[in-house]
């Protein structure tokens, strides 16, 4: 994609994500070589949910839930189950949270764990969740 501007600023209106990236500013008159130097564009945007998948544990097994959200900054995750937060290290299960992507990790999966499980995904432009279910 390329713009033109005959002064020293270039406006990109109605931004997407998809724009981000390196953009090459190249300056030029009748006189000089032309200089060129690299700007990066970063467009920040709320957290987009792009994989949540239910998983089927049998009891007294590791149950794993996934949950993937795009984001620029990163989002932060909590998980539910029904409406009680999950924290790590309590209750039997762990959370591991790495870059995008966070796993919930039920280390003995009993009958009362099977159920509804809420991801959430964060950051300061929005939050949005998606429901999982371990059965």
């Amino acid at each position: 994609r390329r713009f033109i501007s005959e002064g020293e600023y270039v406006e990109m209106t109605a931004i997407t994500k998809e724009q981000s990236g390196s953009y090459e500013c190249i300056s030029s008159n009748d006189i000089s070589p032309a200089d060129v130097r690299t700007v990066q564009v970063t467009v920040n945007y709320p957290p987009v949910i792009s994989q949540a998948r239910s998983t089927g544990t049998a009891v007294g097994q590791r149950g794993v839930l996934q949950c993937e959200a795009s984001a620029v900054p990163l989002a932060d995750f909590q998980w539910y189950k029904e409406e009680r937060r999950l924290f790590n290290g309590l209750n039997g299960v762990k959370i591991e949270n790495k870059g995008k992507q966070s796993m919930l990790i039920v280390f003995n999966v009993s009958e009362e764990d099977y159920g509804n499980y809420t991801c959430v995904a964060m950051n300061t432009l929005g939050i949005t969740n998606a429901s999982i279910i371990l059965y």
